[in-house]
């Protein structure tokens, strides 16, 4: 019976979409009024023939609208607050984290229904996905980012990835309550971006970069411009004057790319008071540091397993721009640009907590990057360590004295 009315009522719906010409997409509460009305319709009809009208009429009319209006089988799960990521490794293996832990659900789909559902998110965020092109990488309306990957660069089934960017933090006191980070080393980071030095996020896949970086920049004074520059739009700054630059994919006719190294140079014209890129991974690391050594503070994100590995990586990107690009300038660029990095990592428990803040001191040795200890893990937390990080006088400046900063 529950089939049964689930299937008509659908139907029913379907059907009067496409007589009234509601956009399920723009108007969700048109969507609900007419599952409404087609379950009053069914029910009245079930009375006139003797049986019972739907056992459950809110569950009936969820299930309905996340089929019509939603992403069916995978709705409750992105609404769910507890779900970061939703991924398909095969119809009947839809896989779920909570708290930086995977585990795999109860849904079942069929090869059709992922189809189904991929080409109703891709129409949602106004891209295609063919032969041609089998990797798509899009925003979806709600912030979700989406990454779809299918056969013949997969073996078998298609690959489908919905990572949700859960703001949990929007500034360093956030991170203190998650456990991310000591007090001490909040109030230091704090100062830090206050007195315009420039901080490095690194750490591995899913141990909370952006997230940090977001809760960073809500310490950033509130009268600087900013504008920040992303793969894909995840960031959500708790700032008054902020310009938000997303990467774009070429067409199938290859044309209209928009990379985030064009970002970067974009953004250098649109008169910024820092730079945020929510993620380095290639040559923009070499415009993100010519910006940052004309004066410009900033912050950003990139993986590595150490801070010391991160420094390492943004030394060769930037080699990546083109062979007229030496180490001999990168190195010095980069100890000059960077002032602090902060490398997090993820706990067996899924616990993200920040393991190391080094310092820059702008000095290189044999082409190797000096750094100085600021905070390390030790004993199971974060304590104080031995270095100084540069600029005094900025934190001066902002009144945050560094040496009365570090002690406390």
């Amino acid at each position: 019976m529950g089939g049964e009315a689930h299937a008509h009522i659908e139907d029913e719906v379907r059907a009067r979409i496409r007589a009234t010409g509601v956009d399920p997409a723009r108007d969700p509460r048109a969507v609900e009024a007419l599952v409404a009305q087609a379950i009053d319709a069914w029910d009245e009809r079930a009375l006139l023939g003797g049986r019972a009208p739907v056992p459950d009429r809110s569950t009936l009319a969820r299930a309905v609208t996340d089929a019509v209006a939603g992403l069916g089988p995978l709705q409750p799960l992105l609404d769910d607050p507890t779900v970061e990521e939703v991924w398909i490794n095969s119809p009947h293996e839809v896989y779920v984290a909570r708290g930086g832990v995977s585990e795999l659900t109860s849904v079942l789909l069929s090869a059709e229904e992922v189809r189904a559902l991929v080409e109703r998110m891709l129409a949602l965020a106004g891209r295609r996905l063919d032969l041609s092109s089998p990797f798509v990488d899009a925003a979806l309306p709600g912030g979700e980012r989406l990454h779809v990957a299918i056969p013949d660069v997969t073996r078998r089934h298609w690959a489908v990835n919905i990572r949700k960017y859960i703001a949990r933090a929007s500034d360093v006191d956030d991170l203190v309550a998650l456990g991310t980070l000591t007090p001490p080393a909040a109030r230091f980071l704090a100062a830090a971006v206050r007195a315009g030095l420039t901080v490095l996020v690194s750490g591995g896949t899913q141990a909370g970069k952006t997230t940090t970086l977001g809760a960073l920049a809500g310490a950033i004074p509130a009268r600087e411009r900013v504008i920040t520059c992303e793969e894909v739009f995840e960031l959500s700054l708790p700032l008054r004057d902020v310009v938000a630059l997303q990467c774009r994919q070429p067409s199938l006719e290859g044309t209209g790319e928009i990379t985030l190294r064009r970002l970067v140079k974009e953004a250098l014209r649109m008169r910024p008071d820092r730079i945020v890129v929510g993620e380095v991974r290639e040559s923009e690391a070499l415009d993100l540091l010519i910006a940052l050594n004309a004066g410009l503070p900033g912050l950003s994100t990139v993986h590595a397993n150490s801070a010391r590995d991160a420094l390492a990586k943004m030394c060769t990107l930037p080699l990546l721009a083109g062979d007229n690009v030496s180490d001999r300038f990168v190195v010095p660029a980069v100890a000059a640009a960077i002032d602090l990095v902060v490398h997090l990592g993820l706990d067996a428990d899924g616990r993200r907590r920040v393991r190391e803040i080094v310092a820059v001191t702008g000095r290189v040795e044999s082409g190797v990057i000096e750094t100085s200890e600021i905070f390390a893990s030790r004993g199971g937390g974060l304590a104080r360590g031995t270095g100084f990080p540069p600029h005094a006088d900025r934190f001066a400046r902002v009144g945050a004295p560094l040496h009365e900063l570090l002690a406390a």
